[in-house]
């Protein structure tokens, strides 16, 4: 057998002593093979006396158990196969966080259970969950303490996209959109705790439910036009800017004062973040005899867009503020600051001026163009088209001219209002009608009018428009056309 580590020869020991006897080498070799198998993970702190220490004996006492003991190490070394010194290049077995013995090989060839240490987890000081996010966009302060979340209305919770006017917006779990019908600018999103749709606000008698969005949901504005009527940022001045409806929007009891309307404070002004944009805030504090409730506005004036609720009960807070977050205004064309009426070219193709047309036979197809000769851009541009009132339109008043006016849209012929009438049906327009029109582009639309029997002699005018959308209160041209055509017999 080939000696690892030779004996020294005699003399040459550092201390001159004698020269190592084969049964020194022996139990050397034994020892060092022992302590080998030893790695750092089988070390542990010393465990705690369990009971009181004894008095150790006088050495002399155990020389012959650890002879023995040698004895036997080096017997167990001598009849071990292959290199009895531990291997360099097999990996310790990784630490398992148990205090399961596992079984190690011993000098004498049975296994010896070693301790694995348990591995505590150490205590970093880092949070654990979700990380906190910042205030939210309402700058509401509860005034009575922590306000409660209601499941589904926390921040955090997914939303269902939703696009309205080219405003995107998430709403919020638990909350449902009142569908819009073609044209509206207003959107209503209500809170999980509204009624049913049915009677959204009970209570309040027939015909003084102006607005059921309030108080039991959100009212997203999104305007083509400035405007000075309600929602606008004149209004977030004022004390009774939050809403020009009588009615009181307390929750659960939506009702109209007898003989005064709701009282309000002044507002409470801020200038949060919405969208990624500056944006304008009120909150007023309202009451209706001993009932009170809190209205909010916000506002992104250039972007025509405003968020306004009145009477929200204060757990729907959090989806108020979940809703906010969401706005995306990227794809929102502003509406023009310095729009005119000489914005846009009109012409007629296909009808002449002064043309002759046979009342109840005449029908006769033309088209108009829409061309901007602005450097603004406009986003959302409606066409109106119609007959004027002349002095042969039927004698019953407020009735339109007598005849038929079409649009032709998607391969069909789609039918307009004849005529203007009072209540301003007449400048509607679905939002399939609703074109962009950059600078310098075009759009052509084709028309087909039909004339009547009961329209009378002489000339009706026929007018061409280009508009932004009807808001419900105005109207802004910003180009038109017009001319007449003969009506005979």
């Amino acid at each position: 057998m080939t000696d690892k580590n030779p004996r020294p020869k005699s003399g040459d020991r550092g201390g001159g002593g004698p020269a190592e006897t084969p049964t020194e080498r022996l139990l050397r070799e034994a020892m060092n093979a022992r302590a080998s198998l030893i790695t750092v993970h089988d070390l542990r702190p010393a465990d705690p006396p369990t009971r009181r220490l004894r008095r150790l004996r006088p050495l002399y006492l155990a020389t012959v158990p650890v002879l023995a003991l040698a004895a036997a190490l080096a017997i167990g070394v001598l009849t071990l196969h292959g290199d009895p010194l531990a291997r360099k290049d097999v990996p310790p077995p990784a630490a398992t966080g148990s205090a399961t013995p596992s079984p190690t090989a011993s000098p004498t060839g049975t296994p010896t259970p070693t301790p694995t240490p348990t591995v505590a987890p150490s205590d970093t000081g880092a949070p654990t969950g979700e990380p906190e996010t910042g205030a939210p966009l309402s700058d509401v302060t509860p005034t009575h303490g922590s306000t409660p979340t209601p499941t589904g209305t926390t921040p955090a919770a997914a939303g269902k996209p939703y696009t309205f006017r080219n405003v995107r917006f998430k709403v919020p779990a638990g909350w449902r959109v009142v569908e819009p019908s073609p044209g509206d600018t207003a959107l209503c999103v209500m809170s999980p705790g509204a009624p049913p749709a049915s009677s959204p606000n009970p209570g309040l008698p027939v015909g003084a439910n102006p607005d059921p969005c309030q108080p039991y949901g959100v009212l997203l504005v999104v305007m083509d036009q400035p405007s000075e009527n309600w929602p606008s940022t004149a209004m977030m001045d004022t004390a009774s800017g939050w809403s020009p409806q009588p009615a009181c929007p307390v929750w659960g009891n939506v009702h109209v004062p007898a003989g005064q309307e709701a009282k309000s404070t002044v507002p409470e002004k801020s200038t949060p973040t919405v969208a990624g944009r500056p944006a304008r805030k009120s909150q007023w504090q309202g009451s209706c005899g001993s009932d009170s409730f809190t209205a909010q506005m916000w506002a992104l004036p250039k972007d025509g867009v405003f968020v306004t609720t009145a009477g929200l009960k204060a757990d729907y807070q959090a989806g108020l503020n979940s809703l906010l977050g969401s706005l995306d205004l990227s794809g929102h064309q502003a509406p023009p600051t310095a729009a005119n009426q000489n914005d846009v070219a009109v012409t007629f193709d296909g009808l002449a001026a002064g043309q002759p047309l046979r009342a109840g036979s005449a029908v006769v197809t033309f088209s108009v163009t829409f061309r901007n000769t602005s450097q603004n851009t406009y986003a959302r541009l409606q066409p109106l088209v119609f007959t004027d009132h002349y002095e042969g339109s039927p004698l019953a008043l407020g009735a339109p001219n007598d005849g038929r006016l079409e649009l032709q849209a998607g391969g069909e012929w789609k039918k307009k209002a004849m005529s203007p009438d009072s209540l301003m049906g007449y400048a509607l327009a679905d939002e399939t009608e609703v074109f962009k029109l950059a600078p310098g582009e075009s759009r052509t639309l084709t028309y087909r009018l039909t004339v009547g029997a009961g329209n009378g002699l002489g000339d009706m005018p026929l007018k061409a428009q280009a508009v932004l959308p009807y808001n419900g209160s105005d109207l802004t041209v910003l180009g038109h056309q017009d001319m007449t055509v003969k009506i005979v017999k």
